[in-house]
């Protein structure tokens, strides 16, 4: 692509994480699933800023990190956290292009016996992941698309 979002410059911001995170919990819908979480180093940012506001408002929520790869020491797990098989999550990622890391963390997190309920995005580059999500029977929902920066997706 020709332009790069670096969602890292609003998520680790005090205030981008705050309004990220409140768009989030308003898309998660009720009730609120047990956990957030996502692939590491993307989506921590995020699932931590869910769950600080979360935990303000009252709102029980439980995090989850999903590494790229297991480390060779420790435990070697690759969904981190505090979970129980059959829990219901929702995966959060920061740019969702071909939806192929959100894709690999749902793989993992359902193979530890997780149901992802949804994914939900800060921005589509509109490049096909939306696409890819609904063809494995998921919904992709965003708080915003690259034509919201006046950006036009490549075709």
């Amino acid at each position: 692509a020709s332009y790069y979002l670096d969602c890292r410059k609003v998520t680790l911001a005090s205030e981008g994480a705050r309004l990220i995170a409140e768009g989030m919990l308003d898309l998660m819908g009720e009730p609120l699933p047990p956990l957030v979480g996502g692939m590491a180093l993307g989506a921590d940012p995020i699932t931590a800023a869910i769950l600080t506001l979360a935990g303000v408002r009252g709102q029980s929520l439980r995090g989850v990190m999903v590494r790229k790869e297991a480390k060779a020491h420790g435990a070697g797990n690759l969904v981190e956290g505090p979970y129980e098989p059959g829990e219901e999550i929702v995966i959060v990622e920061d740019v969702v292009t071909t939806g192929g890391s959100s894709l690999l963390a749902i793989e993992r997190c359902e193979a530890v016996g997780l149901k992802v309920r949804r994914v939900l995005a800060i921005i589509d580059r509109l490049e096909g992941g939306a696409e890819a999500f609904a063809a494995r029977g998921y919904a992709l929902t965003t708080l915003f698309t690259v034509r919201d920066f006046g950006i036009e997706p490549a075709a």
